[in-house]
C-alpha cells in the first residue's frame, strides 16, 4: 500500500504538471501524450475541489444570535423549504465563540414540513467531531452518521475545547440537494468542507415530502446573505432599514440616592426592530441619548426615557422612543440577618465518582430575611435577589455565610452545616423501560416520577442497552411536581435545561474514551446516585461497569434553580433501552 501511495501521488503530480505546462505555454490543455484517462481524473479533481457556481441568489440580510455571543442552544433563522428534487443554497457568515467549545458554530435542523413545521428529523453541525454529538437524530434514524465526511476533524477531549474551531470564521456557502431522491448536504469554509450524502430515501417515510431547514446557532452568531429559496414570512433585502421599535434591557431595579445618570444607564444596552423584521442587538448606551423623568435626585419610581435616531445602516433618521421603570432608594447604612434561613443543613454525597473533587455549595437563601437600615433611619425587608452570598466548603462541618449587599454592608448568616446525605435505595417502574430492538424514539417513555426530599440521596441500579451513538443510552430528568425541568443530563457528558445552561457553577465531567466507551454501554451495569443538596442544586453521579471489565463514571454537580421542597426525577431512552432491578 505504501507503494501503491507513492505511485498515485506520482501520478497526481505529473497530471498537474501537464495542467501547468499547457496553461503557461498557451496550448491545447491535455496536448500531452498520456493516457487517455488522466484529463478525466484531473477533471474530476477539480470538480471535487471547486464550489458550486451558485445562481438565482437573492439577499436575505439578517443576523441569527447575537454578537455578545450569549445566543442559548436552538437560536434558529428563518424557515427555508426545499421541496422533492429541488436544491437550497445559501451564503453566510459565521463568528464563533472565542472560548473555543468545539459545538459554538451553526447547524442545520431539518423537519418534516406539511404546510406546516412539522416533526423534527435530526440536526448536523459544522463541527466534525466522530466521538461526540456533532450530528444527531431526533426521531428515528434518518441521519446515519456513517455518510458524514470532511476534509477536516476536530478532536475537543473532555473539556469540549478545540482551537481549531477559530478557522470556521469567515464566509459560509451551503447546500441542501434534494434532486435524486436521497439528501446531499455540504457545508465548505474554504478549504473545510463538511458533507451529508444520503442516496437513499430521506426522509424514509416518503421522499416525496417537503423539508423545512431552518440555521442554528449556540454561543455564536451568523450574518445571513443570499439564498436561493424563499423563506417562510419572506427575505430581507440589503437596504437600509428605519427602526420601528426599541426595548431597553440591563435597567437596574434600583440605584441608590446619589448616583448620577451615568450610573443608572452604566450597563443599558437597547434591542431595535428595523423594517423587514432586522433585529439589532446589544445597542451600546452611547448610541442612546437617555433622561430620567422627573428626576434622578429625589427618592421614588423614576422613568427612564431612551431615544435612537439611526437607521440600520447608523444614518440619522426620526428618533424612536423606548422607557422602563426604576427606582431611587436611599443608601443602605447596614444590613442584618432578621430571620434564618430555611433550609441550615446541605447534603453532600461522596461516592466513587466524585472522592476527592474540590468544589464549593452555593448558600440557598429561600425563606430568610435580611433588613436593611438606610441613612435616614429607615427600615425595609430586602429582595434577597439583591444580594450576593458567599459558597459553602462542600465538606462536612459547620460554616458562616457572608452576606453582601451592592453598596458593600455585610451581614452573616451563621451555623450553616453541612451533612454526608444517607442514601436509599430505589426500584423503578416500569422496570424494563424502551423496546428490547432499541427502538423506542426520543423522549417516549418515561419511568413514575420519584419525589427526593431535601437532604436525600436515592440510589438507582440498572443494566443499560446503548444503542449506535452516544446519545443512545440512559437519560435522567430532574424537574418539579409540575413537570417543569430543571435539568435533562445524558450518559454521555452532555445536559440542558434552566438548571444547566448558563450555569457557571456547575460541574461536568470528566467525559470518556469514546470509542471504548459506547460498545462497553451495551449491557454496562450502572448505578446512579441522584441528591437533593437543600440549597437549591442538585447532583447526579453515574458509576458504569462495562461489558468490557472497565468502569466508567459520569456526574453533574450544583445543577441549580431547584426547589428544595419539589424535586424528582425520572429516567427515559432514546434509541436505547434499561433493565431496572
Amino acid at each position: 500500500m505504501k507503494h501503491l501511495n507513492k505511485i498515485a501521488s506520482a501520478f497526481c503530480a505529473a497530471a498537474l504538471g501537464m495542467l501547468a505546462l499547457t496553461s503557461c505555454e498557451g496550448g491545447e490543455l491535455y496536448s500531452v501524450n498520456a493516457p487517455d484517462w488522466i484529463p478525466a481524473k484531473v477533471d474530476s479533481i477539480k470538480k471535487a475541489n471547486t464550489p458550486e457556481e451558485l445562481v438565482g441568489m437573492v439577499d436575505d440580510y439578517y443576523m441569527i444570535g447575537a454578537t455578545d455571543f450569549s445566543s442559548p442552544f436552538f437560536t434558529l433563522g428563518k424557515t427555508y423549504v426545499v421541496p422533492a428534487g429541488k436544491k437550497w443554497n445559501a451564503e453566510f457568515t459565521l463568528t464563533v465563540n472565542p472560548d473555543n467549545k468545539y459545538y459554538k458554530n451553526f447547524f442545520i435542523v431539518l423537519n418534516d414540513f406539511n404546510g406546516a413545521l412539522g416533526g423534527e428529523y435530526g440536526v448536523i453541525r459544522f463541527d466534525n467531531d466522530p466521538t461526540k454529538n456533532s450530528e444527531w437524530n431526533t426521531v428515528g434514524t434518518e441521519i446515519d452518521r456513517s455518510l458524514i465526511s470532511a476534509t477536516f476533524s476536530n478532536s475537543s477531549g473532555a473539556d469540549d475545547i478545540d482551537a481549531s474551531v477559530q478557522k470556521f470564521n469567515g464566509k459560509i456557502t451551503l447546500t441542501v440537494n434534494r434532486a435524486e431522491g436521497g439528501l446531499f448536504i455540504e457545508m465548505r469554509n474554504g478549504d473545510l468542507v463538511k458533507t451529508y450524502n444520503q442516496k437513499t430515501s430521506f426522509p424514509s417515510t416518503g421522499s416525496e415530502k417537503d423539508l423545512a431547514c431552518r440555521i442554528g446557532v449556540e454561543g455564536s452568531y451568523v450574518q445571513f446573505l443570499t439564498t436561493n429559496v424563499e423563506p417562510i414570512g419572506g427575505c430581507t433585502s440589503r437596504e437600509d432599514k428605519l427602526p420601528l421599535s426599541m426595548v431597553l434591557n440591563n435597567v437596574p431595579d434600583e440605584v441608590d440616592l446619589g448616583s448620577s445618570l451615568a450610573d443608572v444607564v452604566a450597563n443599558v444596552t437597547a434591542t431595535v426592530t428595523f423594517e423587514q423584521g432586522v433585529v439589532l442587538e446589544n445597542v451600546p448606551a452611547s448610541d442612546l441619548i437617555f433622561e430620567v423623568v422627573p428626576d434622578v435626585e429625589t427618592l421614588g419610581e423614576k422613568t427612564l426615557v431612551a431615544v435612537y435616531n439611526k437607521t440600520f445602516k447608523g444614518e440619522n433618521t426620526t428618533p424612536i422612543v423606548a422607557s422602563a421603570k426604576f427606582s431611587v432608594v436611599p443608601v443602605i447604612e447596614s444590613i442584618e440577618v432578621t430571620k434564618a434561613p430555611k433550609f441550615t443543613t446541605y447534603s453532600i454525597f461522596n461516592s466513587v465518582v466524585t472522592e476527592g473533587l474540590a468544589r464549593d455549595l452555593a448558600f440557598n437563601p429561600a425563606g430568610m430575611e435580611v433588613t436593611a437600615t438606610y441613612v435616614d433611619g429607615s427600615k425595609v425587608v430586602l429582595d434577597n435577589s439583591k444580594l450576593s452570598f458567599s459558597k459553602v466548603p462542600a465538606e462536612v462541618g459547620t460554616y458562616d455565610v457572608t452576606v453582601t449587599t451592592k453598596n458593600g454592608k455585610t451581614a452573616t448568616v451563621r451555623g450553616i452545616s453541612v451533612a454526608e446525605s444517607e442514601v436509599s435505595v430505589k426500584h423503578l417502574t416500569p422496570a424494563n423501560l424502551g423496546a428490547e430492538d432499541n427502538s423506542t424514539g426520543w423522549w417516549s417513555v418515561f419511568t413514575d416520577d420519584v419525589k427526593v426530599p431535601a437532604g436525600a440521596t436515592y440510589q438507582v441500579n440498572f443494566t443499560n442497552y446503548a444503542g449506535g451513538s452516544n446519545w443512545n443510552n440512559f437519560v435522567i430528568i430532574l424537574r418539579n411536581s409540575a413537570m417543569g425541568e430543571y435539568a435533562v443530563v445524558r450518559a454521555d457528558n452532555y445536559g440542558w435545561g434552566i438548571g444547566y445552561d448558563s450555569n457557571n457553577d456547575k460541574i461536568v465531567g470528566p467525559g470518556q474514551d469514546w470509542g471504548a466507551w459506547l460498545p462497553a454501554m451495551n449491557g454496562a451495569e450502572c448505578t446512579a446516585y441522584i441528591t437533593n443538596c437543600a440549597n437549591g442544586t442538585a447532583d447526579i453521579q453515574v458509576i458504569m461497569n462495562g461489558n468490557d471489565g472497565n468502569t466508567y463514571v459520569q456526574y453533574y454537580l450544583g445543577i441549580n434553580t431547584v426547589d428544595a421542597g419539589d424535586l424528582q426525577f425520572a429516567f427515559t431512552v432514546d434509541g436505547s433501552h434499561i433493565v431496572f432491578e
